[in-house]
């Protein structure tokens, strides 16, 4: 619920601070260039032009944006889609995980569709949640595979299928964002839900999640630097 209230307390603040009604509908406001994320946009300067006509330059090494880009989100549609599959899987997740490993579990999937981002989608700004909540889908599933459970004789299945496929069937979809964070909830689900009788030492649980984290912003800095 703390996640979720911090998730549409930012969608009002950007609503707040730019009074545009592109925030609301799905546009791109300057609060998204500043705090959106994209392989270019860390890489080297770059001038928008505002539907005013005005232009806004965005300055590279941005590496809050990998952050920043997951609590950000285009109109109450986008914002409401996310939070809805937050308020699903965490109560799910949180009292199997404890507290602070739920949301090391998060963000350990945020930052891994940030990689995704980085690595796969090309020109706009990418913004929102949903690589952090795809990574929570992919880790449910992983977690139940793992206790013996058919995920795909549950809901929990069905949904990640299903949301893979729409990531890849409609357009202007951020499938990098999708994509890196299910896999680094799976690679996390895998040690952090695993059955009592074949989960490793306690530290693994913590520091799987850390070590994905600390992982994906490194490849970032490296890719970008490459670039």
């Amino acid at each position: 619920m703390s996640l979720i209230t911090i998730n549409v307390a930012v969608f009002v603040l950007v609503l707040l601070v730019t009074r545009e009604p592109a925030a609301l509908s799905g546009g791109v406001t300057d609060m998204h260039l500043r705090l959106g994320l994209s392989k270019d946009v860390l890489a080297q300067p770059i001038a928008w032009q505002s539907d005013d006509g005005g232009v806004f330059i965005t300055e590279p090494d941005g590496w809050y944006r990998l952050v920043t880009s997951g609590f950000l989100h285009f109109g109450v549609i986008h914002l409401a889609f996310n939070m809805y599959f937050l308020y699903v899987l965490g109560p799910m997740l949180e009292p199997a995980l404890g507290r602070v490993n739920f949301l090391l579990l998060y963000m350990a999937s945020l930052l891994g569709g940030s990689l995704g981002v980085v690595l796969f989608d090309s020109g706009g700004i990418t913004a929102g949640a949903s690589g952090a909540v795809f990574g929570l889908l992919a880790a449910a599933t992983v977690g139940l595979w793992r206790r013996g459970i058919n995920p795909f004789s549950t809901g929990i299945g069905a949904a990640l299928i299903l949301n893979l496929f729409i990531t890849f069937a409609i357009p202007g979809i951020s499938i990098g964002g999708h994509l890196g964070g299910a896999i680094a909830g799976a690679v996390c689900g895998a040690v952090m839900l695993a059955p009592a009788h074949q989960r490793g030492p306690a530290w693994a649980t913590r520091a799987t999640p850390i070590a994905v984290g600390l992982g994906s912003v490194v490849a970032v800095i490296l890719i970008v630097g490459a670039a």
